[in-house]
């Protein structure tokens, strides 16, 4: 990737305003008494959820009019044939880890990445409850950023050292990854929910974070791009980054999430 794959200054402050923002509308309805539906799938959607996609799709298509942009909540409406065809898109996940946010736990966030031709150039994660945000992008590199401060550069813990920290899944944690911990011998497992793990991994504050079964895209683009950014990976069992609106599905497969990609992953995998 090259400087020119990436936003300009304007373009990611504007994004990330934008995160901002629909925090700020998630939060208008994380202590109110809200309903809770269910999708095809069972997956719940809220109010919350709406209000974030609606923020993130209008002012995406102000900043950006020529980049089209795809939406959890609007994903259903556009035909795989469609965006395909698109070299450059936004993958937005406007409330990732609904479950979190109806438990309410606080470990939910906003996602936005920008996908180039398959690879996710930029990223932004917003924590609505702390109020952290991180964002990243390899011709930069990753950053984060608390409330009224300013950006913190990110590296991930390279070499790592036993016992590694393993994120595990909050609402999502199988026997797969169980067997994988169990693979890599000593472990401290860090149960936490979202894309938060990829900004963990991204701060040096956890190794690894394995995935079995399915997850969307839009779950995991803003996060590769912040964690690659950072000196990780994001890499399926054969050891390829993950990319982007490459299929007619937008489900990815399983995958491993590396803060140091010199670790013997292969020999967890199984």
């Amino acid at each position: 990737m090259t400087a020119a794959d990436a936003p300009d200054e304007a373009l990611r402050e504007g994004v990330i305003a934008l995160a901002r923002q629909a925090a700020a509308a998630i939060l208008a309805i994380y202590d109110t008494a809200f309903d809770v539906e269910h999708k095809a799938d069972n997956s719940p959607l809220t109010a919350a959820d709406l209000a974030a996609h609606r923020c993130i799709v209008e002012g995406l298509e102000r900043l950006t009019p020529d980049i089209p942009v795809l939406s959890e909540e609007s994903a259903e409406d556009v035909a795989s044939a469609t965006r395909r065809g698109w070299a450059s898109l936004w993958l937005v996940d406007p409330l990732d880890g609904t479950r979190e946010f109806v438990k309410r736990n606080g470990e939910f966030t906003v996602n936005i990445a920008l996908v180039r031709e398959g690879e996710p150039v930029f990223g932004v994660i917003q924590a609505p409850v702390t109020g952290q945000l991180w964002h990243g992008d390899r011709a930069r590199g990753a950053f984060r950023r608390d409330e009224g401060a300013g950006d913190v550069r990110l590296r991930t813990r390279r070499p790592a050292r036993a016992p590694l920290r393993v994120a595990a899944s909050r609402s999502h944690r199988d026997a797969r990854s169980d067997a994988l911990m169990a693979r890599i011998g000593e472990v401290e497992a860090v149960a936490l929910g979202s894309s938060l793990k990829f900004c963990r991994l991204a701060e040096g504050g956890m190794d690894v974070y394995p995935r079995f079964g399915p997850t969307s895209e839009w779950d995991t683009a803003a996060g590769q791009a912040i964690l690659e950014a950072a000196g990780g990976c994001v890499i399926d069992p054969r050891g390829r980054p993950l990319r982007y609106n490459q299929r007619d599905t937008l489900l990815n497969g399983d995958f491993v999430a590396l803060g140091d990609a010199d670790l013997p992953w292969r020999d967890w995998v199984g």
